[in-house]
């Protein structure tokens, strides 16, 4: 038993140690975070009509582009078709798959008049563009995205959310998912304008697929930054939608699911406090959603998943159950109340050595709580001889 005692106490975090991790955690989390944009931007892009211009090179299409003089002259004109045709023509040229000309066209001065063509309700196909040109330019730097917000496009998007054209609605909520990614200040400003309600309803409405993993993407980009994390009220509202997506079995929206509740479970033990309440007794999601819920609430369905043959999901079910047991001791019990412990002899044994490592973080973190907590994992034959 001292041996054995021993061993635990090598698991056990230090302060310094434990900050140096939760740093690494967030570079990781900013990596991510970029890294999912950039493929869902890739994917976008690549989704230029059928004049080729996508198969290109990009030396071919930049001796393709329209002189940007007359564009922004024709973006102005009072003639709808003529702006049609140049408004489409700026998006082509930010559909290019390498280096588009984002920092020219806002030189140009075309953002306001992108701005101005999503109110035009009577023309949905140059709302439709105009969103996607948006959508590209908030894709680059922090600096092109705050460009787009100076503009004052996010009210008229958020409008568009309530469009009747499904290719403007998804289209608006993908350029309002490049907003909200870029940070926790963007991320406010769109809650404070009301981005939350009109995504969450779209959680149970008849939409395609693949309009629900765009949504899905924008939530998870609302739970995202911790310093700071998003506001209460915001969580609040979002957690019926989150409990509603858990129970889907689209990996795509599965795993951008867990990885928001991990986003969430990520802020103290405050946070993760208000998401546990929040499952055990909540009667406002049972009303909004008819879901039925378990007393110990979402844990046990985060639990399930690490058993679950996706590593993606794995990976982000074992994020999320790692930060609820950097809590307080009564908040870790939670988890191994749900027979946690049993799923760690396949993880530590796993092929991927990031999971590997993230299971000992978790157990590293259960040996740091009471003599009981020890005691399960000694009695679970997860301390190595």
């Amino acid at each position: 038993m001292d041996s054995k005692n021993h061993r635990i106490r090598d698991y056990k975090h230090r302060g310094k140690d434990a900050d140096e991790i939760r740093r690494r955690r967030t570079e990781l989390n900013v990596s991510l975070r970029k890294n999912k944009r950039e493929e869902a931007i890739k994917i976008k892009r690549n989704l230029v009509d059928g004049n080729g211009m996508s198969e290109e090179s990009e030396e071919d299409a930049t001796k393709r582009r329209p002189n940007l003089d007359e564009i922004a002259e024709k973006a102005k004109s009072p003639d709808l078709q003529v702006r049609f045709e140049a408004i489409r023509s700026a998006r082509k040229m930010l559909s290019i798959d390498r280096n588009p000309p984002i920092d020219d066209l806002i030189r140009f001065d075309l953002l306001p008049n992108l701005v101005d063509c999503l109110l035009l309700d009577t023309y949905p196909d140059l709302q439709f563009e105009a969103a996607w040109a948006l959508t590209n330019i908030a894709s680059g730097s922090s600096k092109q995205t705050q460009a787009v917000v100076d503009a004052n496009a996010v009210p008229p998007l958020l409008r568009l959310l309530n469009s009747k054209q499904p290719n403007v609605c998804e289209q608006a909520v993908w350029a309002l998912g490049n907003i909200i990614g870029d940070g926790p200040e963007l991320r406010d400003y769109a809650i404070e304008l009301g981005v939350v309600q009109p995504l969450v309803n779209f959680i149970q409405q008849d939409i395609p697929v693949t309009f629900l993993r765009n949504v899905t993407w924008v939530i998870v980009n609302l739970c995202r930054h911790k310093e700071p994390p998003p506001p209460v009220k915001a969580v609040q509202d979002i957690l019926p939608a989150l409990n509603y997506l858990i129970s889907y079995t689209d990996i795509t929206i599965l795993v951008d699911t867990v990885w928001a509740l991990a986003y969430l479970l990520d802020g103290g033990n405050t946070q993760i406090q208000v998401m546990l309440i929040y499952y055990v007794d909540d009667l406002i999601s049972r009303v909004l959603f008819n879901c039925a819920f378990v007393d110990s609430g979402v844990v046990p369905m985060i639990v399930k998943l690490l058993d679950h043959n996706e590593v993606k999901i794995v990976t982000a079910a074992l994020r999320a159950v790692g930060n609820i047991v950097t809590g307080t001791d009564e908040q870790t019990q939670i988890v191994l109340n749900n027979n946690a412990l049993s799923c760690f002899p396949k993880l530590l044994k796993h092929p991927k050595d990031k999971l590997n490592k993230e299971a000992v973080w978790f157990l590293s973190n259960i040996t740091a709580g009471n003599q009981h907590q020890v005691q399960c994992v000694i009695e679970a034959n997860l301390i190595p001889d």
